[in-house]
């Protein structure tokens, strides 16, 4: 759908124009790899295609392998073909090709910055950029200092007050645990200031993860009810059917915990759990969360509090899988969690009493990712005698993804002489409510980073205090203090999950 068929568009009628960035260069490090391939390149030609990117806006590929532009373009022309979610128009994309360079070189080597200093030179007199950078590093956590430290050597690091500006974006994982991320964060810090690094989480890109906030502050109904006085508990859970795909030496070195936890998920609890703004400009989001994580509670009895697992054989949609252990790349005696459940509770007086409960895990029965919000019972039963039972709790559901929407279930009564109560739901789905599939993750996040919105991106101060509460739980757990339970694939997950939440009388939702 192009810009004018938006407008068009009935069920889009009085929604505000995108922003136009300014000209600028965005430079992605680490060129040739997946992430470029499936997901940033893609990204930025759909937001051309939407007309979002500003006259004078280019592209620079940076990467070790000996390719000029014109092969760089060719490459990209197939990453678009198969992974755009919008199918590739010849005329479109031979203009976009115009904005897309290349410069070849290890990261280590000072030479190609020079280079690349070059030709950002040549484009801003090209195409009027003005010294605007956007530099995004696509690549292995291990070069992030070393990219950074190279690009202040070159001088290519402008702070905005002598004409043009510079913003690193980061990918994750921001560290592997509080004292590596502390000291990358400093090394960093010694180049870009903590207003010029855009630390990303796609989640956070994700259409129904920034509904959140419009559902929670822009409705009257439902903020009133989001406390402990009518929250029962809150589950935030994220479930795979794949494996490692491919990525066993990786997923060695990180585990669900710090592949899943530390970022997704947190950042997801935070947006449920923050206190309302005033307005959404500059860090006001970003404040309000860092207080979500510095009020979360320590967690003392690991193996009362988390639950980790490890997928064994089995069959997911029909399919048998191996094992984590028979993966390739993966250690036959590997003790990495790729599932994890635990209970965390925000001792703030919003939150007090109120369980919120994490889980996520590989090699489950079904892809989902939700919010699940459980409201208390009613102080008064008086049905009971129609339901034969106590009624089903109200249920709010936030879906992330797939099928994103939004769900409610209260009671009901069944049509009939007899009466009775039963549970129904009302739904909201975004592609029939508004026409149109809801963009990619990275369109929204790439876009706000050209335009200097850190709303939607980690600051470190959420990440320090991520980091706090969780790197005890990975020492402990490298202390036997939770057993690796194993679980078989296409279940969901190990027993002791399920033990994590019904000792406390409540049940996992059903995705």
């Amino acid at each position: 759908m192009t810009l004018a068929e938006a407008i068009a568009n009935p069920l889009r009628e009085g929604l505000r124009l995108p922003r136009t960035p300014e000209p600028c260069a965005v430079v992605v490090f680490g060129a040739t790899g997946d992430l470029t391939a499936r997901k940033l390149v893609p990204a930025l030609y759909n937001l051309a295609r939407e007309r979002q990117l500003p006259q004078g806006f280019s592209v620079v590929g940076f990467a070790r392998r000996d390719w000029d532009d014109a092969q760089f373009r060719t490459a990209m022309k197939e990453a678009v073909a198969s992974h755009s979610r919008e199918p590739l128009n010849d005329e479109l994309w031979d203009s976009f090709a115009r904005t897309l360079h290349y410069v070849a070189g290890t990261f280590d080597d000072l030479r190609p910055y020079l280079t690349l200093s070059d030709r950002l030179a040549r484009q801003d007199h090209a195409h009027g950029a003005a010294g605007n950078r956007l530099f995004y590093l696509a690549t292995p956590p291990t070069a992030y200092v070393t990219i950074a430290t190279r690009l202040g050597e070159a001088g290519l690091v402008r702070s905005g007050k002598t004409g043009g500006w510079s913003r690193l974006v980061v990918e994750k994982p921001y560290g592997r645990d509080l004292e590596s991320a502390r000291d990358l964060d400093r090394r960093i810090g010694l180049v870009f200031r903590e207003r010029q690094i855009y630390r990303i989480d796609h989640y956070l890109g994700k259409e129904t993860v920034q509904n959140i906030l419009v559902f929670r502050f822009a409705n009257g109904i439902f903020e009133p009810l989001w406390n402990r006085r009518y929250v029962d508990n809150v589950q935030v859970s994220v479930a795979e059917t794949v494996g490692v795909e491919g990525r066993g030496g990786y997923y060695e070195e990180a585990g669900a915990l710090r592949d899943m936890v530390q970022n997704h998920l947190l950042q997801v609890l935070s947006l449920v759990a923050m206190e309302p703004v005033a307005s959404f400009r500059g860090d006001s989001v970003r404040d309000e969360k860092a207080k979500v994580f510095f009020a979360i509670r320590p967690l003392e009895d690991l193996a009362v509090e988390t639950v980790r697992g490890q997928y064994t054989a089995g069959a997911v949609l029909g399919q048998h899988v191996p094992g984590y252990r028979e993966e390739p790349g993966v250690a036959v005696d590997s003790n990495i969690e790729t599932y994890v459940a635990m209970k965390l509770h925000v001792d703030n007086w919003r939150w007090a009493g109120v369980p919120f409960y994490l889980r996520t895990g590989k090699r489950l029965p079904k892809r989902a990712t939700e919010v699940a919000i459980t409201f208390r019972q009613a102080p008064l039963q008086l049905f009971r005698e129609m339901t034969g039972n106590e009624f089903t709790p109200n249920l709010l559901v936030l879906r992330i993804q797939p099928d994103e929407g939004i769900s409610l279930r209260f009671g009901a009564k069944v049509p009939g002489t007899r009466g009775g109560v039963r549970p129904v739901n009302m739904d909201f789905r975004y592609g029939t409510s508004f026409g149109v599939e809801p963009p990619e993750a990275y369109e929204r996040l790439l876009i706000d980073a050209m335009l200097g919105d850190p709303t939607l991106f980690t600051r470190w101060d959420s990440v320090e205090a991520a980091w706090a509460l969780l790197t005890p739980v990975l020492e402990g757990w490298a202390h036997g203090e939770s057993p690796l339970e194993q679980y078989e694939a296409g279940t969901w997950g190990p027993p002791a999950a399920a033990d994590l939440i019904e000792r406390d009388g409540r049940q996992w939702h059903r995705m």
